[in-house]
This record gives C-alpha cells, sequence and structure tokens, in this order.
C-alpha cells in the first residue's frame, strides 16, 4: 500500500510535534510504502534539516508557508472573475455566522484549487487590492458579525497576508496523477493546512483521507491569536475560517482519529461524524523507563538511594501554561507540614524571551518564598526547591528526573495530551496532576486529581501521598500497568495498521491499469478488489487482517456442490 503522508511544521524535519510519532508510524509500518508531503514552518526549522528516513519513504515533498512563493503569474479579465466568484464566495462564508455557510465555503475552496491548479496565479490575487475591495464588502454587508464589521484596512491587509499563507497548498504541484494521485491513500498528520493537500486528493482522484490529531488544530489557532499581535476582527476571521476549514475537513475524512477524549470533543463541537472518529493513543517508548518503572517497589522509598521519598517532582516545559506559581505556592504549604520535603522542577533548555522571562519570576518567588535553609551556624544553607535542566549531572537521562522523587505533579491550566504524565505511569509512580485536557483519561484512578489554579487543593493532595507510602507503590504500579496497556508503540501500530486496511478495503482508488506501452491490462485486478466489505479480525504473521471476501470462493464452491447433489 501507498500512503501520502501529510505534515505541518514537523515530519521529515528535525523538529516539530509531530515528527516522532510519525517517525514511529513509518518505521513500525514497513510493509507499506509513504510519500511524504511536508510544510515547513520557519527557516529555522529547514536549517535543522530532516531526521534519518527509513527505507519505505519512498519520496518527500517540502514546501515552505513561512516564505513568499510568488509563481509570476497573474491573472487576465476571465480569470479574474473566476477568482472574484469564488473569493467573494469564501469571505462571504468567513464573514457570517450559520452552518448554512458550510457548502459555500467549500464551494469556494475548491473553486479557488481548481483555478490556481489550470492558471497559477493565486499568490498575487489573494494579495491585490481585489481581494482586499472583496474582504471589505464582505465585512460591511449585513448580517456579518459584530467583530468582522469594525474591521479596517490594515485588519484587511492582515488577514489576507493570513489567509495566502493557509491557502497556499492549494497553488503546490503536488496533484498530478504520478503524485498525490498515485497513492492509495492520504494520512494527514493534523487539521488545518496540512489536511488541505489530502481534501484535493480526494478531490481530483477520489483517495480517502484519514486524519489524525493529537491536539487539535482549531484549538492551537484559538490560543496562538491570544497572544496580543492581531487585532481583534483579525482574529475573529481567522478563527472563523479555521472553523470553516476544520469543519469540510471533518466532513471529507473517511475515519478522523483523535488522540484522546478530549480532542474528540473539540471535534464533535465542530462537526465531526461520531460514526467516523476512533480514539487512537499515541505510542510511547517504554524501553527508556523500563529500569524506573520495574523497580516500582524500591521507588516508593524504600531502600532506593537514588529516590527520595519526600521529594516532589515536576517534569515540563517552563511556561506559564504550566502554572508553577500556584505549584511554589502549593509547595510552601506543604512544607509547613511536612519540612522535610523538596521540590525538584525538571525543564528542557528554555527558548524564547517569554520563557526565560517566566523562569526568572518563578526563580524570585522560589527565593522568596523559601530562604536558603542551614541546620546550624556552621552549615550551608539549602533552598528546597531546585530548577535543573533535564541532562544535566542530577538528571542526564529524562527517566532520572522521574526517579529522583517519590511524588510526580502537573500543576498546569491548559494541556492537550500530558506526556509528562504517561512518562511518570511508565515509571510506576504515583501522580498529582490539575483536571486539565485529557489528565483525567489518562490517568483513569491511578493518581489523584485536584481543580487547576487551587494550590490548596494540590499541598492537600500531595501531603496525603508524601505521607502513605503504600498508597503511594500501589497506585504507581496501577498507573505503569495502565500506561503499558494503552500507550505503548504497538497499539498505536496495530490501531494504524487495521485502520489503513479498512479504509482501503471500503475505499479502493480506481485507477485505470495499464501496460509499459499505456495500454489498458484487462482483468489486472481480481474482482473481490471491488467488493466493499468488512475485515474480519483473524490476523496473520504481520499483522495483516484477512478480508472476509476472502472465503466466498470456498463458500461458492459449496453451494454449487450442494446443488449438484439434489440435482
Amino acid at each position: 500500500m501507498r500512503i501520502g503522508l501529510l505534515t505541518d511544521g514537523g515530519y521529515p524535519y528535525a523538529t516539530g510535534e509531530s515528527r516522532l510519532w510519525c517517525d514511529r508510524l513509518v518505521r513500525g509500518l514497513a510493509q507499506h510504502e509513504f510519500d511524504v508531503y511536508a510544510l515547513s514552518r520557519s527557516a529555522q526549522q529547514e536549517d535543522h534539516g530532516w531526521i534519518q528516513l527509513p527505507p519505505q519513504v519512498q519520496r518527500v515533498r517540502t514546501a515552505p508557508l513561512w516564505a513568499p512563493e510568488d509563481d509570476g503569474h497573474t491573472y487576465g479579465r476571465r480569470e479574474r472573475r473566476r477568482f472574484v466568484a469564488h473569493f467573494k464566495e469564501l469571505a462571504t462564508a468567513v464573514c457570517t455566522e450559520g452552518q448554512g455557510q458550510g457548502e459555500g465555503f467549500a464551494d469556494a475552496l475548491y473553486g479557488l484549487a481548481e483555478l490556481a491548479r489550470e492558471r497559477g496565479g493565486l499568490y498575487a490575487a489573494l494579495r491585490s487590492e481585489l481581494a482586499v475591495r472583496v474582504l471589505e464588502s464582505a465585512c460591511r454587508a449585513p448580517g456579518t458579525r459584530r467583530t468582522v464589521h469594525a474591521a479596517t484596512v490594515p485588519d484587511y491587509l492582515a488577514f489576507v497576508d493570513q489567509l495566502e499563507r493557509a491557502l497556499r497548498p492549494l497553488s503546490l504541484d503536488w496533484y498530478g496523477a504520478d503524485c498525490l494521485g498515485a497513492v492509495d491513500l492520504c494520512h494527514a498528520a493534523s487539521g488545518g493546512s496540512a489536511a488541505l493537500p489530502g481534501l484535493l486528493a480526494k478531490r481530483f482522484f477520489g483517495v480517502p483521507l484519514l486524519v489524525t490529531e493529537y491536539g487539535v488544530q482549531l484549538r492551537a489557532h484559538y490560543l496562538a491569536a491570544r497572544d496580543g499581535e492581531l487585532t481583534a476582527p483579525v482574529r475573529a476571521l481567522l478563527a472563523a475560517f479555521q472553523g470553516r476549514l476544520a469543519a469540510e475537513v471533518y466532513r471529507q475524512a473517511s475515519v478522523i482519529t483523535p488522540g484522546n477524549t478530549h480532542a474528540r470533543r473539540w471535534q464533535e463541537k465542530c462537526g465531526a461524524d461520531r460514526a467516523k472518529l476512533r480514539t487512537v493513543y499515541p505510542g510511547m517508548e517504554v524501553d527508556r523507563f523500563a529500569a524506573v518503572g520495574e523497580s516500582v517497589g524500591e521507588a516508593a522509598g524504600e531502600g532506593d538511594g537514588s529516590s527520595d521519598p519526600h521529594t516532589l517532582v515536576w517534569v515540563g516545559r517552563i511556561e506559564p501554561a504550566k502554572d508553577l506559581i500556584a505549584l511554589l505556592h502549593a509547595f510552601a504549604e506543604v512544607r509547613k507540614e511536612e519540612p522535610q520535603a523538596r521540590l525538584r522542577l525538571f525543564g528542557a533548555p528554555v527558548q524564547g524571551p517569554e520563557a526565560r522571562t517566566y523562569l526568572a519570576h518563578c526563580k524570585a518567588l522560589a527565593a522568596q518564598l523559601f530562604p536558603d535553609e542551614a541546620a546550624d551556624a556552621h552549615a550551608v544553607g539549602d533552598n528546597p526547591v531546585s530548577f535543573e535542566e533535564i541532562g544535566g549531572p542530577e538528571a542526564p537521562e529524562l527517566a532520572d528526573a522521574y526517579a529522583s522523587g517519590g511524588v510526580v505533579v502537573l500543576s498546569s491550566v491548559v494541556e492537550g495530551f500530558p506526556i509528562s504524565l504517561v512518562e511518570a505511569m511508565f515509571c510506576g509512580r504515583a501522580t498529582v496532576s490539575t483536571d486539565v485536557g485529557a489528565v483525567v483519561e489518562v490517568i483513569g484512578g491511578t493518581g489523584l486529581v485536584v481543580p487547576p489554579r487551587n494550590p490548596r487543593a494540590l499541598a492537600e493532595a500531595c501531603l496525603a501521598l508524601l505521607r502513605d507510602p503504600e498508597r503511594r507503590e500501589r497506585l504507581g504500579a496501577a498507573a505503569r500497568a495502565r500506561a503499558l496497556e494503552l500507550f505503548t508503540i504497538e497499539q498505536n501500530l496495530t490501531a494504524f495498521r487495521g485502520i489503513y486496511l479498512e479504509l482501503i478495503s471500503h475505499s479502493p482508488v480506481q485507477r485505470e491499469a495499464v501496460n509499459a506501452d499505456g495500454e489498458p491490462l484487462p482483468f489486472a485486478r481480481p474482482a473481490e478488489a471491488y467488493v466493499p466489505c468488512h475485515w474480519s479480525g483473524g490476523g496473520t504473521a504481520s499483522g495483516a487482517r484477512t478480508p472476509r471476501w476472502a472465503d466466498r470462493p470456498r463458500l461458492v464452491g459449496a453451494l454449487t456442490t450442494a446443488k449438484e447433489a439434489r440435482a
């Protein structure tokens, strides 16, 4: 089977959110061929290069979303009329509320795609004065959103700039019979712009589309739009566009695989059909945490010199969404009850001015709440809170960070799929978490969960586990068993292997088979290839499932024999 893997800002680049699970998917399904179609997000990402690709990756096509991509084409009068008609329909759908605009948005999107495929020139047209005038007319029309109605010319210019980048996949040369037209299935690693090539492959060639979202793209756009760089009308226009695009992606996808129930609820709110939704948890490496996880009893504080049962551990990226401020205040309450308690914060190297400012603020608060303490007048003072980097001398490996304490804490106010919690579960650690994102779904009763932004509740839960080593060990063992059942790479690969085969059985791409001279080949495909069917549960050594129609020749033969016997 030939898979078109569609990514945005990730695989095959060495940086990006989807690179790890995509690489595991490609390497784990070695019986299939993969063509990768990747959108890059920055010059820095391209400078870092690609990861090493396995041999089953047959082709890689890339396109930047961050740099101007003018093909040099401009439209004549006829093409301008076509562009105005389609862009006006798209702008009206974006500016107007109501579900009835969904079909208009889809018609406009595919109309622009066909125009770009035939004539090019979409880059210049979307950034033209004509596009701005059409957008202004749509924003000022009766019935538009109140926030959009207040937009000004700078807002129109900012929006069309963002819109051109989002629609840039429409202008790519990926839609030939030898490119996306040659694959059996398109698998989009996220929604949004990454899924656009999949929409067009289905539109032009009938290729089925599978969409996987471990973090909902629309939610990410909503959160990113709150950074204050864009005005309210531009944020409203972008949110409306992304909402319309998400609804069309979900409508056209044959199967949608959210990474957790939290993502699933977002997809349902955006119009995804429940019958298409199948939760597939992300697969994570177990081996790197095996040594720590297999010594759960010792890790709970029963004689393991590397683990301190009085230590709370936090692991993650240091950023405001993790709410380390609340964690520090909670630990202040813990110290009042348990003077021996310590808090170790392990983070990846800080990047960006916002993260550095937040880290400095957290360190200043820790110094204020916990002045250096000394056992007596001759001892050196020590702070019970430490900020450490993963890979440092105290924690050269990620597993060492989790092994250093008895309880792992997550204090986030915003979270998608909590990877650090799953890692702690693999290590057999009891956890205390805030009720955000998919935390409750991941924990499943094997840890304590408290409301976010509630330092007192967080402190009480931490104290409950610090004071009860047997409960810590019991919860840690249950957490490890749950993680091994649900969150391994093997379960992830098994799920996608079955989905791939099912989609091909239900929606095979009908292509004319030809010989070396380009002449049609009659009977090139067996009749069974055109029979829609369900797949039985019986497996093979390679993990592939046997279709039910494989037993039909024997059944037909048996019926024929029975008829002859009656005759």
